[in-house]
């Protein structure tokens, strides 16, 4: 998760300069269309499929496994909270030991 914002905020710092930038070359009335697209198709888009990808990826992990069921599970983010680690489908941080059942 954290890699699609970091991806997010280094497209918006490019963005947002080119956009300064033309904005210079060409007419104020078409600066905010040409902006908002530029902002959707440069930054929003891009961000959304990625996290619709990450989704995807991590389906089986958040649905099936010993991990989505414990109460140090963050299901957003795929994380362990207890042991700082990401499981997967074939690994679990704490093995079943510390499992303890969400309140």
């Amino acid at each position: 998760m954290g890699e699609i914002v970091f991806w997010t905020l280094v497209r918006l710092a490019i963005v947002i300069p080119g956009l300064i930038i033309l904005s210079s070359y060409i007419d104020f009335r078409y600066w905010w269309f040409i902006s908002i697209l530029a902002i959707y198709l440069l930054v929003i888009y891009p961000t959304v499929s990625q996290y619709r990808k990450f989704e995807e990826r991590s389906k089986d992990v958040v649905e099936g496994t010993l991990c989505s069921s414990c109460k140090h599970f963050s299901p957003s983010s795929v994380f362990c909270n207890k042991y700082d680690k990401h499981p997967t489908v074939d690994y679990i941080p704490c093995e079943g030991q510390s499992w303890e059942p969400k309140e």
